[in-house]
């Protein structure tokens, strides 16, 4: 089987850079955001077919209770894997409506701008940091 993806690949185009005075989230951003998103859910979907393919290709009978067992644990991480890509899929999906709705790049909580530069390292964040921030900061101390 294939190395499990940790993190979605990263394209090969520089960050955004606005232009002095331009709106946040204009034409341009709300494009350029676009554009990283639908090929972030291309590349998510390729990778799910071809490990359906390879799933279908390299199932086969071990006699030896010790390859049965690697093989099912292999299988088992790989779909664990791919579970978290339909997830990112389905939040890649949810940010494409909203950047044809114009609300993309604003905090949920809050409503203040996320900022581009967190944008371009997670551009399915839908908190601003402090607010994050503040969630995992509830999340540890329910964790207790």
């Amino acid at each position: 089987m294939r190395k499990p993806i940790t993190a979605v690949k990263k394209s090969s185009k520089k960050a955004y850079v606005p232009i002095k005075g331009e709106e946040y989230m204009g034409p341009k951003q709300l494009a350029h955001f676009k554009n990283i998103l639908s090929n972030m859910k291309e590349e998510l979907g390729q990778d799910i077919d071809r490990t359906v393919s390879n799933m279908r290709d390299e199932t086969t009978l071990f006699a030896d209770p010790n390859d049965r067992a690697s093989q099912e644990s292999e299988l088992a991480t790989e779909l664990r894997n791919r579970d978290r890509e339909r997830k990112l899929i389905k939040k890649c999906n949810e940010m494409l409506v909203k950047i044809e709705g114009q609300d993309y790049g604003f905090c949920d909580t809050c409503g203040i701008e996320i900022g581009l530069k967190r944008l371009e390292a997670r551009p399915t964040a839908t908190l601003c940091i402090d607010c994050k921030t503040l969630a995992e900061i509830r999340e540890r101390q329910m964790a207790r």
